[in-house]
């Protein structure tokens, strides 16, 4: 479920009252008790003025209570600042076995990506590559798996314009390709930032 905290009120305040309606403050042990017991975890996260609450598969009054809010991410992505984050099941391990366990998975979304690759051609057939390198270097998206592969696919295109164009390619070290990972249930400093710092609109 995805909501706004209205203009006006106090944001942290909308958190408490969330976070203690649907007891989501809870130790590890009470939510491996709750999972054992058939019952859902919820975990709470705001940027901004947005927020989200995510559910696990079980029973829990946030199911009735917001049933006309909630969407199932298997099936349909969330959409904001540019990404599509879904579930999805893993493919296949490094051993080549398959993964059937479900899976975050984070791209850039389709219309974002073909505004990135539409903007990034304009600059393709330059024969000095220092201005395609740096819009490159500078895209705007964290380098989870599937948005590595996006990146690289773009790469190639815009390679194989310079290369119609008689020009040397793009190497790819140019891209980002190394995220910082950070774990965002660990206790941290809370900062209030203006929703508008959120690029790109949300859809759920």
């Amino acid at each position: 479920m995805t909501g706004w905290v209205s203009q006006g009120m106090d944001a942290q305040a909308v958190d408490a009252k969330l976070i203690r309606k649907y007891g989501i403050d809870v130790s590890e042990s009470t939510r491996a008790r709750r999972k054992r017991a058939g019952q859902a975890n919820l975990q709470y996260l705001r940027h901004g003025r947005l927020f989200v609450i995510l559910a696990t598969k079980g029973e829990h009054r946030f199911f009735i209570d917001e049933a006309k809010m909630i969407r199932d991410l298997r099936r349909v992505p969330l959409k904001i600042a540019g990404y599509s984050i879904s579930v999805r099941r893993g493919g296949r391990t490094r051993e080549g076995k398959q993964d059937d366990r479900m899976h975050v998975h984070v791209q850039i979304e389709r219309k974002r990506f073909q505004q990135e690759t539409a903007y990034l051609l304009q600059f393709a057939r330059q024969r000095e590559p220092d201005r395609i390198q740096r819009e490159l270097s500078l895209v705007p998206f964290e380098p989870y798996a599937p948005v590595r592969r996006q990146m690289l696919s773009l790469l190639r295109t815009v390679n194989r314009e310079r290369k119609r164009a008689g020009l040397a390619e793009i190497p790819p070290t140019v891209l980002r390709l190394r995220r910082q990972v950070i774990k965002p249930f660990d206790p941290r400093p809370v900062h209030n930032v203006a929703a508008e710092e959120l690029a790109g609109t949300l859809s759920l």
